[in-house]
């Protein structure tokens, strides 16, 4: 825990033995930095500063949407930034805000262990860096805080500039016909969507709480001031967001026209090539129908002759003078039906 004083001169680290003599002074601008919410960090919030339980708690858990709560002495206000993991996961870092009378006490919330925790201090680091350069001069919490909350937007911004980098590369392939994976490509286009969605979705309720904040009375005029440019701030991160996600949205619909096009081609050239070989197997069932048929017809003259053709010891049909002419006889009339009911089919 960091307890800060910033004066005209610059920044100077104190004690936080001094913490209580240095709130009780309404002409100093105190500014504590928490990395994390530890039990000390809890004692000091809840003893020194006599914040809400709620508040306090909301410190050490993580959040998962902006918020922000009056009070009567100061304003709590929950935001997110957003850090790149991997296969397009977003990381939300979350910093929260004490701004009082005469303090600011930053908070900076659990954060994923994938996530290095320098990151969660970017913000107040950079700011820190600037009043120590003399780059910034800070005469109210609300400025101090409207430091460290424009620092958060321009991260937002840096990183719709990043994946914007992302959608024009996914661009560039699809022009060029540079796909090999059709899967895999949709699969890296929908995780960039959803880059551009989560910034956006943290400018949009970022926005929205300090759109609230500007008709609190109890903030200052030169507070409200600021306020309204935070909400503006926020405002231009959802709009750009918002346009980048508009374009990469267009660059999915082309590739998924593209994609149902060779798909409709690749469908007709089966769909011909089933036909010929539906009618090159159709050929071959009528040539097959029409051996079978003369097979069948020459079948029983066959089998009669054969059965007549035996030679047995005893054949009475050898004394009969109608016995063969009778076989003839049959064997053309089998035939003749045959013919005729093949006929009628149309297999000959």
């Amino acid at each position: 825990m960091d307890v800060r004083l910033v004066t005209d001169g610059g920044i100077e680290d104190r004690p936080i033995e001094e913490l209580p003599e240095l709130l009780g002074d309404a002409g100093n601008l105190v500014w504590v930095d928490i990395p994390s919410c530890d039990e000390e960090a809890v004692s000091v919030l809840a003893e020194v500063f006599c914040f809400h339980p709620m508040a306090v708690r909301a410190c050490f858990e993580r959040n998962r949407v902006p918020k922000v709560h009056a009070y009567s002495d100061h304003v709590f206000v929950i935001l997110h930034a957003p850090e790149r993991g991997k296969r397009g996961h977003v990381h939300y870092i979350e910093l929260d805000q004490f701004v009082g009378r005469n303090y600011l006490v930053t908070v900076h919330g659990p954060i994923n262990p994938a996530v290095d925790p320098e990151v969660a201090l970017r913000e107040t680091s950079a700011v820190l860096k600037r009043i120590k350069a003399g780059r910034l001069r800070p005469a109210t919490p609300f400025e101090l805080s409207y430091a460290i909350v424009s620092a958060l937007t321009r991260h937002q911004e840096a990183y719709i500039e990043t994946v914007t980098g992302d959608v024009w590369r996914l661009e560039q392939r699809v022009t060029g016909g540079q796909v090999d994976n059709p899967e895999e490509f949709l699969d890296e286009l929908f995780r960039v969507r959803h880059g551009l969605l989560a910034v956006r979705t943290m400018g949009a309720l970022s926005g929205a709480i300090y759109g609230r904040m500007t008709s609190l009375t109890r903030i200052s005029p030169g507070g409200q001031r600021l306020v309204v440019d935070i909400a503006d701030q926020f405002d231009r991160v959802r709009i750009v967001a918002d346009g980048e996600r508009e374009y990469l949205q267009g660059v999915i619909e082309f590739y998924q026209s593209v994609l149902t096009v060779k798909a409709t081609l690749v469908g007709q050239a089966q769909n011909e090539e089933v036909k010929r070989l539906t009618e090159a197997s159709y050929a071959q069932n009528e040539q097959v129908k029409k051996i079978s048929a003369w097979a069948a017809i020459f079948f029983a003259p066959t089998l009669i002759g054969t059965v007549y053709g035996m030679n047995f010891d005893h054949m009475p049909e050898l004394h009969w003078i109608a016995g063969y002419p009778a076989a003839l006889a049959l064997m053309v009339l089998v035939s003749a039906v045959l013919y005729v009911m093949f006929r009628r089919r149309g297999w000959l």
